[in-house]
């Protein structure tokens, strides 16, 4: 880890404190402190997304590396990763919409992350919850890890903080889209 360059200098910015901290590491987790190691050579803390751990993280980066140029667009990025909806379309007509079977550690770390963030108590937890109870889980996890890969996308190319609108954000979008459509129905 100390071969890779700094993006950050850890005694100008250092890291933000964790969301949830602990003593001693769980699992597999390594007994230094990698959080601290990734966001130098990162430039951002990407443990400050519901779902992705500091070994979620280290996955996606060691598949994706540390350069985004190699995506010009997060259209890109999601498609490398197979969660963008692949259409075969034939006639002018879309006969299927399904995301492309791709076998990618990034990827399951995605799928996995969206999973742990629908059991949260944040917007992607909301998100996922709804889509759930509307499409089913395997859609739902899907659609989740879709929108959590374009967070990182984004917090990767900007190397911005990220602040979660929380579950009610969530909540009134849904409300005022139902009343939207409640109108709409008059």
């Amino acid at each position: 880890m100390a071969q890779f360059s700094d993006k950050v200098n850890l005694n100008e910015s250092p890291p933000p404190e964790p969301k949830h901290p602990r003593h001693k590491p769980q699992g597999n987790e390594p007994a230094f402190d990698l959080r601290t190691h990734l966001y130098r050579i990162s430039g951002v803390d990407f443990t400050a997304l519901d779902g992705l751990g500091i070994l979620r993280v280290q996955t996606i980066i060691s598949e994706v590396g540390l350069d985004p140029n190699r995506f010009p667009t997060v259209k890109h990025f999601t498609s490398w990763l197979g969660l963008w909806p692949c259409n075969c379309i034939t006639g002018g007509k879309i006969k299927s919409s399904k995301t492309r079977l791709v076998v990618n550690p990034a990827t399951n770390a995605f799928q996995m992350a969206a999973q742990t963030a629908g059991r949260s108590n944040s917007a992607l937890g909301v998100f996922y919850r709804r889509l759930r109870s509307r499409l089913g889980t395997p859609k739902a996890i899907t659609a989740t890890a879709h929108k959590l890969a374009r967070i990182f996308y984004r917090l990767w190319t900007s190397s911005g903080d990220y602040q979660d609108p929380g579950m009610d954000y969530m909540n009134n979008l849904t409300k005022n889209e139902s009343s939207i459509t409640s109108t709409k129905r008059l």
